[in-house]
């Protein structure tokens, strides 16, 4: 997955202006504490990120 693809995709769930405000603040248990743009700016894949999103936001499957 591409970092563009994952900013799509919180985009289609959240909205394009709620999506970066989330990812600047919310904190997820499953990126060991880190909001979304901190795991990204520390190298984490945004696969891995998507993955954390997902779960936070009890996602169906179908969009995993």
């Amino acid at each position: 997955m591409r970092h563009s693809e994952l900013w799509t995709r919180l985009e289609r769930h959240l909205g394009s202006g709620y999506a970066k405000v989330w990812s600047q603040q919310q904190v997820l248990a499953q990126l060991g504490g880190h909001t979304v743009e901190e795991a990204l700016a520390a190298g984490e894949p945004p696969r891995r990120v998507w993955r954390a999103v997902w779960e936070a936001l009890e996602l169906p499957s179908s969009e995993r």
